[in-house]
């Protein structure tokens, strides 16, 4: 399909580009132009006059567990081990992959409205999240949850050949789930896997203190040490969380390439603390921003998060400088990508995927138009997104989904929710 969309204000996030009024063409999932002159006379499919308002890449949530979709607003204000080990992993043991595809579903919901368009998902029943992510549309790369009592390095390595080069919308990365939950031989078997396919490993990394209390007890290791004696990031890779840092692992990050992976929202409802965002800026080490899963924020929302990196940022340095905000929105949209691996989504850009979003700046909260990257960052909402579009297709625009039977989605959610309570009875 050709769309056409004109009359907007585009910022492409690419290098050194400032934002400017033009229009956009895509031809079926790819854009062919970004620019300022009007389209010479041609056969559109569609054409949408954009009104003025902006263009430019959806957000990348670069960590996500969307099944716990059924976990919101059920564990609240509870510390991280209480809250994971006695809430969480009880109920997930009573969750099918067919409980899951439903539960994706409804997180995916949700992403449009927030102008997501793409997640980094960590959750069991892989196969399942693919599908449901390519019925509904959604681009998605998955990462292995390896640990002692469920996924093995074995079956990460059968989803990393079988996910893979299957379909344009869903890969698939080397993970664990972290070091807490990992024996160390089960830590080399993932090593030994990256070594073998060349690939970068992700996981859940320093998110408390308790975590790198007991790294250092086990090993005498921080977890960054730790995991990079065992040659876990020998090909990159990242952590999510990444709160608590030594000025040793800022090294390792920075040496090793690794992305830094923060979740605000979740870090501050569970009580683990604030990351050091300038910390990883001043030492080069590329940030990223997920939501983390909706059982630990509750809400997956990209502008809230960025505001609170930024706004966190400022109270932990003490410093109202830091973090401004064009540097949060590259991290939401062009870090997101670089990191899950989607280098055709980092910018509107002739070539890269139709992976946008179309923001209404005739809301009170974007006027009036002093900076519009600002406004995006500091008062920018939900409400301001008109529509998102992935890989060509629009799958949200004007308060609609275009992806499905959204009553039959939370019908089937609620009564997952509803079963599993019995269960426990």
């Amino acid at each position: 399909m050709k769309i056409r969309l004109f009359n907007a204000r585009i910022l492409t996030m690419e290098e050194n580009r400032p934002l400017f009024c033009g229009e956009i063409h895509i031809n079926d999932e790819l854009i062919t132009y970004a620019g300022e002159e009007p389209a010479a006379l041609t056969d559109w499919d569609k054409e949408i006059d954009c009104q003025g308002n902006l263009l430019m890449p959806g957000f990348k949530n670069a960590h996500t567990h969307s099944g716990m979709t059924l976990l919101r607003s059920h564990a609240d204000d509870l510390p991280l081990a209480d809250w994971l080990f006695n809430q969480v992993f009880p109920i997930e043991e009573k969750l099918n992959a067919d409980d899951i595809y439903h539960l994706t579903k409804l997180a995916i919901l949700e992403y449009l409205t927030s102008g997501i368009t793409a997640i980094f998902e960590m959750y069991m029943a892989q196969e399942t999240i693919a599908a449901a992510c390519q019925e509904m549309g959604m681009r998605c790369v998955q990462v292995g949850a390896a640990n002692n009592f469920g996924t093995t390095p074995k079956q990460v390595a059968q989803f990393y050949e079988k996910l893979n080069n299957v379909n344009p919308l869903t890969s698939y990365h080397l993970g664990f789930h972290a070091e807490y939950t990992c024996s160390e031989s089960l830590l080399r078997e993932i090593a030994e896997l990256s070594k073998h396919y060349k690939a970068p490993v992700f996981t859940h990394l320093c998110e408390t203190a308790d975590e790198v209390k007991g790294c250092i007890e086990r090993y005498a290791k921080t977890p960054v040490g730790y995991l990079d004696y065992l040659g876990i990031f020998d090909y990159g890779g990242g952590g999510y969380h990444c709160v608590h840092l030594t000025e040793e692992d800022l090294n390792i990050f920075r040496a090793k390439r690794l992305y830094a992976v923060t979740n605000p929202a979740s870090n501050l409802k569970l009580a683990s603390g604030i990351a050091p965002i300038s910390a990883f800026l001043k030492n080069y080490i590329p940030v990223a921003i997920g939501t983390d899963g909706p059982a630990s924020n509750n809400c997956l929302d990209m502008f809230r998060e960025m505001f609170l990196v930024t706004g966190l940022a400022k109270v932990r340095d003490n410093d109202a400088a830091a973090v401004p905000a064009m540097e949060v929105l590259k991290m939401a949209c062009v870090n997101g990508a670089k990191c899950m691996g989607l280098n055709k989504s980092t910018s509107l850009a002739a070539g890269n995927f139709a992976d946008l979003i179309l923001l209404d700046l005739n809301q009170p909260n974007m006027q009036p138009m002093n900076n519009i990257a600002n406004n995006i960052v500091y008062s920018g909402s939900k409400q301001n997104v008109m529509m998102t579009m992935i890989h060509g297709r629009i799958l949200y625009e004007k308060g609609e989904f275009l992806v499905g039977d959204v009553a039959d989605i939370y019908a089937k959610a609620n009564g997952i929710i509803n079963r599993v309570k019995n269960q426990g009875a």
